[in-house]
């Protein structure tokens, strides 16, 4: 039967209330929305946003002390600035694009959402209140999904200065969210690092940094210090920090005006670029890039008026004008400090000179792989690529994701079922080779590991990743969770900064399907089963051993709009080695005893 057409005239043409317009396309202003299992879930940006304006008082030079709690669902931030003009407190929590950071001379680094931050805060949470003080007078106004309930003022001579924001995110929006605390103590330690003479209370709980940049890559690094003392370099603009380690590849933290650009960008080129200039000329050498950069951890911070960011989010900086003053700074500040600790300049140069051997004879190696590759197939083995790369569907270059999945029959499910514009699908042979404690030759001798590395586009450098998201696609089973473990290890070994920067993921699958004849439900955990038994009359259950098992019609729902991906994060860099070391290194006997130990308690 068609459609019955709708009469498209001037009652079709709708106007929405700004603040409704948030609340309708929530993802146009802060991301994704999630229920609190990730950092980058929209509850953590309400805080952030929240948060952020504190923090640009402080950068003003105005409030030094940030106060945040969190009891049950609701967060509170009290900041000691200079307070929201009173008269301005409402506009500037409910009207678009209101605030005082289009004014240069009152804002001059700003990191919130230039006038509309505070509003996405207030439209998305159930209750939200805000109040401001300023020379002994108070203003309060509270709201409920945007919607303004009460305004009043009040005399508080004793009461200093700043602005208090309460919230409590809505849970029409979210849906049953939950906070975890480490993620929120994690972006408070970074407020920290970015802001020294600042001091962050949450919860009774303080966060405060005397050396910036170097304070964090001390605390990532842990008890497994660089292979000299940390660099650090600051001015007005620009902060660096940077050592090399044992491990393999690059990882850095970056950040524009106190903002973490996960992705990167244009600040984080010109760094690289500085660092290595500085090294050359130091030197009075032409080492390359890889060579001088391979093994090294660092983090830039800059200050930037009117940054350009490529997303709503800010994970990656867009502006070009930047590398014009970064690059000349960085590699100042390095030739100095290399002519002030030569002890130091000498074991840097050690290592660039060792890394320019190492790529040197892998060279040879990679010869041979591509060679051998170049016998076995014209394609790359077990991959069926999607069509992201070519022509127009290039656009949804940010979409892509390659699934690392096991042997053929998971994986012809899983191709007659995926996205053919954005998923691509790799079925891995068997078990990887475990490569912990192998030298970086291994990836390309060993067939299966240089295959998903060309699959992936890293085979030169993991800036050519080819895909957003590499999906570890593992059935449920013992087996399936080893070679979770041997993909997880291959890349924290050799290509640490793909999981550093968020590119890695594992693939939910649903464990149960209890159905009958009117109604079909999957069960992710053994409670969602015995939930779904006791509400289902009748069940037949089925317990899904491999992803084989599940049909393409039923696969596809799971890798389209209700895919459930659990992004793989490092709480620190320090923890890497000793967690590889632990599941996959030769300490069987250890495993074994913490194996034993752990079901006895599960079962007791």
């Amino acid at each position: 039967m068609a459609k019955k057409a709708v009469a498209y005239d001037e009652k079709a043409i709708l106007t929405l209330d700004p603040l409704a317009h948030i609340r309708l396309r929530t993802g146009m202003y802060i991301g994704r929305l999630g229920t609190g299992s990730n950092p980058n879930d929209g509850i953590y940006i309400l805080l952030k946003e929240v948060v952020d304006n504190a923090i640009d008082e402080f950068i003003m030079g105005e409030g030094k002390r940030i106060e945040i709690t969190r009891d049950g669902e609701k967060v509170t931030v009290r900041d000691y600035g200079r307070g929201i003009p009173l008269g301005k407190v409402v506009d500037c929590v409910s009207k678009m694009h209101t605030g005082g950071k289009y004014n240069d001379d009152v804002f001059q680094f700003s990191v919130g959402l230039n006038g509309v931050g505070t509003k996405a805060v207030n439209a998305l949470s159930e209750d939200f209140e805000v109040k401001a003080w300023r020379s002994g007078k108070a203003r309060r106004a509270t709201f409920n999904r945007g919607k303004k309930r009460k305004v009043e003022d009040c005399d508080e001579p004793s009461s200093p200065n700043g602005t208090f924001v309460g919230f409590t995110p809505d849970h029409e929006i979210f849906g049953d969210y939950q906070w975890r605390e480490e993620f929120i103590e994690h972006r408070l330690r970074y407020y920290a690092f970015l802001n020294t003479g600042l001091t962050l209370k949450y919860n009774n709980r303080l966060f405060k940094s005397k050396n910036g940049l170097r304070d964090l890559l001390a605390e990532e690094l842990g008890e497994e210090p660089g292979l000299y003392g940390i660099m650090h370099h600051r001015d007005n603009q620009l902060e660096c920090a940077f050592t090399h380690t044992h491990n393999y590849g690059e990882t850095y933290y970056s950040f524009v005006n106190g903002q973490h650009t996960s992705d990167g960008g244009t600040h984080q080129s010109a760094f690289r670029e500085g660092l290595l200039k500085g090294i050359n000329e130091f030197a009075k050498k032409s080492f390359a890039g890889p060579d001088v950069r391979d093994g090294l951890i660092g983090a830039v911070a800059v200050k930037v008026q009117e940054p350009v960011f490529e997303s709503q989010t800010k994970n990656k900086l867009g502006s070009t004008d930047v590398r014009s003053w970064i690059v000349p700074a960085v590699k100042d500040a390095v030739v100095v400090w290399l002519h002030k600790n030569p002890e130091i300049a000498g074991e840097l140069v050690k290592k660039v000179e060792a890394n320019e051997r190492l790529r040197k004879e892998l060279s040879a190696v990679k010869k041979q792989a591509r060679e051998r590759a170049k016998k076995t197939a014209i394609r790359i083995p077990k991959l069926t690529d999607c069509k992201v790369h070519l022509g127009s569907k290039k656009a949804r270059a940010d979409e892509s994701s390659i699934f690392l999945t096991e042997g053929d029959s998971a994986g012809g499910s899983m191709v007659q079922a995926r996205d053919v514009d954005t998923q691509a699908i790799f079925s891995l042979k068997g078990k990887p080779l475990n490569c912990y404690g192998l030298k970086r030759d291994s990836i390309y001798k060993n067939e299966e590991l240089y295959n998903i590395m060309r699959a992936l586009g890293i085979e030169e450098s993991v800036d050519d990743l080819r895909y957003n998201k590499v999906v570890i696609a593992t059935d449920a089973d013992v087996d399936g969770m080893h070679i979770r473990n041997l993909l997880l290890t291959y890349f924290l070994r050799y290509f640490e900064e793909l999981v550093v920067t968020g590119h890695v993921y594992i693939f939910e699958t649903p464990l149960f399907r209890v159905r009958n004849k009117k109604e079909t439900r999957y069960c992710f955990t053994e409670t969602e089963r015995e939930l779904a038994m006791a509400e289902v009359s009748k069940p037949e259950v089925t317990r899904f051993k491999g992803l084989g098992e599940i049909s393409p019609r039923e696969m596809k729902q799971f890798m389209g709009g209700n895919i459930r991906l659990v992004q793989v994060r490092v709480k620190a860099m320090s923890e890497v080695s000793k967690a590889l070391g632990f599941y996959m290194g030769k300490n069987t006997p250890e495993r074994k005893n913490f194996i034993i130990d752990n079901l006895i308690s599960e079962v007791v």
